[in-house]
């Protein structure tokens, strides 16, 4: 047997569902764009820690005396750690000028570059 408002309330129910899901929406877009971004930005920060690190590391070994092995001028440099794999496209470049170094990291797509000298002994 049915009763007669019987179908009123299920159409109630319907609309504050969907005004309960539009709400959420409203209020969980903003969020997961912020945490997209943000997501973005520490990864970012990651690659530049990585590339500091290599960067510092490297220079130290060749301030230490393994610069002086190095060919005048500018060159690429191979860097053997296995933290390169976690760093975006890009390259080291050596440059060496008398007692001088220069090293650097190079992204390919657009980032920030990181650099050291130092002067040989």
């Amino acid at each position: 047997m049915r009763l007669i408002g019987q179908n009123r309330e299920y159409g109630m129910v319907g609309a504050d569902l969907a005004v309960a899901l539009g709400l959420i929406v409203l209020l969980v877009a903003p969020l997961a764009h912020a945490w997209l971004k943000e997501h973005k930005v520490m990864r970012g920060h990651y690659h530049r820690a990585i590339a500091m690190e290599l960067v510092d590391g490297e220079m130290e070994i060749l301030a230490a005396g393994e610069g002086m092995r190095l060919a005048e001028g500018l060159q690429e440099y191979r860097v053997t750690a296995a933290a390169v794999t976690n760093l975006p496209p890009g390259r080291f470049m050596v440059e060496r000028t008398g007692r001088h170094l220069r090293l650097e990291w190079v992204p390919s797509e657009k980032g920030r570059r990181i650099l050291r000298e130092a002067w040989l002994p």
